[in-house]
Parts: C-alpha cells; sequence; structure tokens
C-alpha cells in the first residue's frame, strides 16, 4: 500500500520538528566554528579538540561516542518506521531503499571516476551519505507547502543512506580488524536480543550498560564504534502501541531527541568544522578530490535516487507514494546532497594522516552541501506544492 499523505505518526511528528529547530543550532556552531578557526583565537580554539582525557582527545570523544548515541537514535527511528510506521509495508518500503541505494552508488563511482590510482580515491565514500538533520531542516522551512508523503519518504531515505554509510565504513574504513573484540561486541549483541525476545526484560538499564560495553569493544575491534548504536536500537523493546509508556524504546527516544538536536550535532559541528581558510582554498576545490565530492554530493545524488526509483517503478517493482509526483521525488534527492555530518566523518576517517587532504574535502562538503540545501529549497518551492498532482 503506498504512503497516504498526512499519515504521520506522533513520534515522527516530534523527531521531524525537533530536526527543524536542531537544524539552525547546527548551522550556527558550524558559522561559530570557521569564524573562530579563521580568527586570531584560532591555535587556541582548534588545539581545545586535541586535549586527551581517558587516553582519547575530545573529539575523538566527540566523534567515536556522542556519535554513536546520535546512530542510536537513527536506529530508534527507523525501527519505528519499519515495524509500526510507514515502513512497515514492504512495496512501501522499497521505493526509498532503492533511492538511498542510488544515492549511494552514483557519488562514489563519480569520485572514483576521478580519483582512481591515486591517494585521494580512499575519498570515494564522503559524498556516499545524507545528512537528515539538515536536509529535513530545510525541508521543515516549506512546510505545509511539500506533502507530507514527502517528509516521511525524505526520512526513510536519510537513514538508509546513513545506515548504508555506516555499513561502509565498517567495511571499508577499518584499518586493523581485531576477530576477538568484534566476537566479543557480537556476543553482547546476541545477549542484549536474548534479553528482549526471550527474558522480555523491560528495563533500560540492563541495555544501556549492554551497550556501553558493546561499544567500547567494538571501539578495541578496529569497526568504528557508532555501529553499536544501531545495533543496540535493535536490541532494545518497543511496542507496536504508538507513544506506550512501558516501552523501553519509546522512551529512550523521547529522552535523546533533544540531546541529540541540540547538544551532540551541534558539538560535532564545533569540533569538526573548524577549517582554516588559506589563500588556495579555491585551488584546492578544484583538485580531483575536490570536484568529486562536489560533483557526488550535487549531481550524483539526485541523478542516482531518480534513476533506480525510475526504473524501479517502470518495472513495477515500486510505485510512487501516493500525492507524490516525480518532481517532489527531485526535489528530495537535491536535499540528500546534503551530506555534512556522516561526510565531515568519513573524511576524518579516509584520510587521517592527510590534513591538507581532510581540509580541502570538508571546504568541498559544506559547499557542496550548502549549493545542495539552496537548489533543493527553490526547486521544491517552485515545483512542488503539496496536494496530488500529476505525476511528472
Amino acid at each position: 500500500m503506498p504512503i497516504a499523505q498526512g499519515t504521520l505518526t506522533q513520534t515522527f511528528t516530534r523527531f521531524f520538528d525537533s530536526e527543524k529547530s536542531g537544524g539552525l543550532v547546527l548551522i550556527a556552531a558550524t558559522v561559530v566554528s570557521l569564524l573562530l578557526a579563521n580568527s586570531p583565537l584560532s591555535d587556541v580554539y582548534l588545539g581545545i579538540w586535541q586535549w586527551h582525557v581517558g587516553g582519547l582527545s575530545i573529539e575523538h570523544w566527540i566523534n567515536d561516542a556522542l556519535m554513536a548515541i546520535f546512530f542510536l537514535l537513527i536506529g530508534l527511528e527507523l525501527e519505528r518506521e519499519i515495524y509500526n510506521g510507514e515502513l512497515s509495508d514492504f512495496r512501501s518500503a522499497l521505493l526509498p531503499i532503492l533511492a538511498a541505494a542510488g544515492g549511494i552508488a552514483a557519488p562514489a563511482l563519480i569520485h572514483y571516476l576521478l580519483n582512481a590510482g591515486t591517494p585521494t580515491q580512499p575519498g570515494l565514500g564522503i559524498p556516499m551519505a545524507t545528512d537528515i538533520a539538515f536536509a529535513l531542516g530545510v525541508l521543515a522551512l516549506l512546510g505545509s507547502r511539500v506533502p507530507a508523503a514527502l517528509k516521511i519518504f525524505l526520512t526513510a531515505l536519510a537513514v538508509m543512506d546513513d545506515l548504508g554509510a555506516i555499513v561502509v565504513i565498517a567495511v571499508f574504513y577499518t584499518a586493523e580488524l581485531s576477530a576477538v573484540y568484534l566476537l566479543g561486541a557480537l556476543a553482547v549483541f546476541a545477549l542484549l536480543v536474548g534479553m528482549n525476545r526471550f527474558l522480555r526484560i523491560m528495563a533500560l538499564t540492563p541495555y544501556l550498560v549492554g551497550g556501553a560495553l558493546m561499544w567500547v569493544l567494538m571501539l578495541k575491534s578496529g569497526v568504528h564504534a557508532t555501529i553499536a548504536g544501531v545495533l543496540l536500537a535493535f536490541a532494545i523493546p518497543y511496542s507496536r502501541k504508538e507513544d506506550d509508556a512501558a516501552s523501553p524504546s519509546h522512551r529512550l527516544e523521547h529522552i535523546l531527541h533533544k540531546p541529540v538536536a541540540f547538544v551532540i550535532l551541534p558539538v560535532f559541528a564545533l569540533a569538526n568544522t573548524g577549517i582554516v581558510i588559506g589563500s588556495g582554498w579555491s585551488a584546492q576545490l578544484a583538485s580531483a578530490n575536490g570536484i568529486g565530492i562536489l560533483a557526488g554530493l550535487v549531481v550524483g545524488k539526485p541523478l542516482g535516487i531518480m534513476l533506480l526509483c525510475l526504473l524501479a517503478v517502470k518495472l513495477g517493482i515500486a510505485a510512487l507514494p501516493a500525492g507524490l509526483g516525480w518532481r517532489h521525488l527531485f526535489g528530495a534527492g537535491l536535499l540528500a546532497g546534503i551530506g555534512f555530518t556522516m561526510s565531515i566523518f568519513i573524511t576524518n576517517l579516509a584520510f587521517t594522516a592527510q590534513p591538507d587532504v581532510i581540509t580541502e574535502s570538508k571546504m568541498a562538503i559544506l559547499l557542496a552541501s550548502l549549493v545542495a540545501g539552496l537548489l533543493g529549497y527553490m526547486w521544491l518551492k517552485l515545483f512542488a506544492l503539496r496536494g496530488d498532482a500529476p505525476r511528472y
């Protein structure tokens, strides 16, 4: 059954509303970070993130620990939509899944073709991801001008896109793998699933303690520790009853919304967008890596999303959601080009020993995300008014 316009769940509505305001805070944090990094306080500001606490730098704690909480929230929301929401019907879920696949493959291919065989080839994962906070924040600015079904579609696409990026991180950005620690992390996950499915333990604390242990083991395994957040989300008991106060999943989701939107993501932006813009910044953007990121996010994202969606609909594999036309999906594809959080995240993993390339990549990400956001906003404002319309 196709997604019906206006059938947003209360949980999704709260999630979307938090992203609307949280996106503005994220923008403010990015601007502040850029200003400080290019001010007389630059050395002090950038040095703060390298202070070590408990054996890890503050930046490391933010990118590995706080972002694991971010992905825990994404996992909880995805679980809700899969089991109790708009993605519970396979045919409805298939289109955003295929869209996400296209939105991952096309940008990666563009970057690879431009950088194959060079030291910047590992950056092919950078333009794969979509920043859910920014993408929904831009969509929120349009308010009721866009159909509710488009908000659901973009959220499903962005969440699956980011989860796809997490898989890419686990497979391609793991330098040294410790099978012992990885098996330990998976054993903890299996234990948590057993507590949920067989013992029916509903207290939240045991899952959080187990999740913390799983995070430590995942960190030591060499696989990026944020994956522990996603796994934990699917181990915590949930209820099909909307707003069930007894459901640990519902309770945790409500607890995490505001801290993630107003603390974790802005802190991530402060720690990772402190880019010192030198005199040769335009030449850096014109490099093969810079162009690969720009073209991947701005062109590759909508191209890959539209091509796979068109193919799926023409072959009868999936159907357009009710009330949405191809112009709506193209607008969603443009907004999916806002890479920001996950793109910066992957940059740090791809070029650990190349600070100049990291700076170059981050500048390309910021510019591409700005262009994609503006294009997506203007396209949807001009061509995607709410309501059932011809599917073009």
